[in-house]
């Protein structure tokens, strides 16, 4: 039997209307719009309404996806969705989608890798796709994290944003689709990105809540190291286990948690900066959703052309990296 070749057929994107700019944040908190571009390259971030919570803007994602494959939800055999801010702890938001789109033979999971969730998600439906247990797997990465965010704390509120982005992975043509992954952790320093008061070691209590310890707490020189070493290494390693070199690469997707990041991982694999698919100046930091949503934007804009060799890396809380080499399988018009 001959091995299947699992990729991407269809991508999809949802942001909420509300765009906070640094402006805006100028008068919330001691901050300028200098500072955060020049530190950050972020000029604004889209904010979820109070009542939309990211099974919402996952769902949009999700549906774009589905119609951009052509491929009905009742076809669907699993749903993963990559997030930090479910709806709830239980059930997981997968389930919730999983009845909203009407997906009634899938199979429907959250997965928890921060930032880096949704290359994580991308390797466990390649796998259940290339050894014929399942055929169409969405996959999804979603975040509303102005809801997890001190507003109050100048280091955090100003890198974040709130969004989603899906793409519905199946069989593609021999020789196309996911070549390569690597993904690892280094729990050493899960102290560096954190909600303090978020689960069973800290429950949450009006103290807690009183010390803003139900809020995303971060060390960001720490983070800053760790990213600008691991970004450009992942890849490398991605590339080696696909048998392939730094110039066999036409797109960069990176996540989007800042742009001086961005630009070390690029110097690092020798990449022109136009091969960097980058929107983090409109959107910021939306961990699971950066890198799904950043692809989608650059497929719907036609930027990517059958064949194309393109490279996913992340990292985020854990800490953790993941990176994926894939061949292009989907038609610019299909």
């Amino acid at each position: 039997m001959p091995k299947i070749s699992a990729g991407i057929l269809g991508t999809g994107y949802c942001v909420p209307e509300h765009v906070l700019t640094n402006f805006d944040l100028e008068k919330m908190v001691q901050t300028n719009d200098a500072w955060i571009v020049e530190r950050t390259g972020i000029h604004e971030r889209r904010i979820a309404a109070e009542d939309e919570p990211v099974s919402v803007l996952a769902q949009r994602a999700a549906e774009m996806a589905l119609a951009d494959a052509g491929v009905a939800a009742e076809k669907l055999d699993l749903i993963i969705m990559a997030t930090l801010t479910s709806d709830r702890i239980i059930p997981a938001t997968a389930c919730v989608l999983q009845d909203r789109l009407g997906a009634k033979h899938a199979a429907a999971f959250d997965l928890s890798a921060a930032c880096s969730g949704f290359v994580y998600a991308a390797s466990i439906a390649t796998q259940f796709i290339e050894s014929g247990i399942y055929r169409h797997v969405l996959v999804i990465g979603g975040e509303i994290l102005s809801k997890v965010i001190d507003w109050q704390d100048r280091n955090t509120c100003v890198l974040f944003g709130d969004g989603a982005g899906a793409a519905l992975f199946g069989p593609v043509e021999e020789g196309y689709g996911m070549r390569s992954f690597d993904l690892g952790s280094d729990g050493s320093g899960g102290d560096a990105l954190d909600i303090p008061s978020s689960g069973s070691l800290c429950p949450v209590t009006p103290e807690t809540i009183k010390q803003r310890l139900n809020f995303v707490h971060m060390d960001g020189k720490a983070v800053f190291r760790f990213a600008t070493k691991i970004m450009g290494k992942t890849v490398e390693t991605s590339l080696e286990r696909a048998g392939m070199r730094r110039e066999d690469l036409d797109f960069l997707v990176p996540h989007q948690a800042n742009i001086r990041i961005i630009q070390a991982a690029a110097k690092r694999l020798d990449m022109p900066m136009d091969k960097v698919i980058i929107n983090i100046h409109r959107y910021g930091n939306m961990s699971a959703a950066s890198i799904p949503v950043a692809l989608a934007e650059a497929a719907h804009a036609h930027q990517f052309k059958k064949g194309d060799i393109i490279a996913l890396a992340g990292f985020g809380a854990g800490l953790t990296w993941a990176s994926c080499i894939m061949k292009w399988a989907k038609e610019e018009n299909g």
